[in-house]
């Protein structure tokens, strides 16, 4: 199945980061700041975030004398025993970040053979998750996580995944018109965020960007409290920023 390429700002940061991860797994002894610029061909303050996020996420370590070395986080990930739990540990710890950083309960989702997947998530009791009243597969017309997914494929995949789903209207703001969700698929930019505005529940909002690591198509989303909408646009932007680091976990 074809994907909707158009790169967006963590994925640059994402590959940003593996470049500078590798030239410093290829120095085992170390490397300073300095080399790591010299070799990555990063500009001083792009080097400095993304070793401030590195060293936060446990795949580098500063040792004594500011030389930068691999971390814990990269070892467990690189090691083909025990890697998924590895990964899903490190997600949910990213994940558990995001929330609280962003003020929302927090989504990882996948498109897997054809149907949409919540694989993690994090709440907590000041940010609830969304009550999945109806099925998150049968409804990805009307929710955002659904849309960004769905926004990731291809024409014909779109087609076949809601000739597979119908498009029930759950409110009053719900698109049930396939020609209608297709024609906002298709002018939907990649780096903006995709909303949802009480479309699968009353009284919820939410907000999803993508994470697509190679083929695999995926996204971050948040949900909010329809008395918290006003925050949405800000949070999202929150999210969209916070999202490198599940790409890189995805990426290595």
């Amino acid at each position: 199945m074809a994907l909707m390429n158009e790169p967006t700002a963590p994925y640059h940061s994402a590959q940003d980061a593996l470049r500078v991860l590798e030239t410093v797994a290829r120095h085992t002894t170390g490397v300073t700041e300095a080399e790591l610029a010299r070799q990555s061909g990063l500009g001083a303050d792009r080097l400095t975030a993304l070793l401030r996020m590195l060293r936060r996420e446990g795949y580098v370590e500063q040792v004594a004398d500011g030389a930068y070395v691999t971390g814990a986080a990269l070892s467990r990930l690189g090691s083909a025993e025990g890697r998924d739990q590895a990964l899903r540990e490190k997600l949910q710890q990213t994940i558990d970040r995001l929330r609280d950083s962003v003020g929302a309960a927090i989504y990882l989702s996948r498109y897997i053979d054809g149907e949409v997947h919540v694989t993690q998530y994090a709440e907590s009791p000041a940010t609830p998750a969304v009550n999945e009243w109806v099925d998150f597969r049968s409804s990805a017309h009307a929710s955002a996580v659904g849309k960004s997914l769905l926004g990731q494929l291809d024409h014909n995949g779109r087609r076949d995944h809601l000739a597979r789903h119908k498009m029930a209207r759950l409110t009053s703001r719900t698109i049930t018109s396939e020609r209608l969700l297709l024609s906002r698929l298709d002018s939907q930019p990649a780096t903006v965020p995709v909303l949802d505005l009480q479309e699968y529940a009353i009284g919820t909002v939410c907000a999803a960007v993508p994470i697509t690591a190679g083929s695999s198509v995926g996204c971050l989303a948040l949900s909010l409290p329809v008395e918290h909408a006003h925050r949405l646009r800000r949070a999202a932007d929150t999210l969209n920023r916070g999202a490198t680091p599940v790409l890189l976990s995805l990426a290595i």
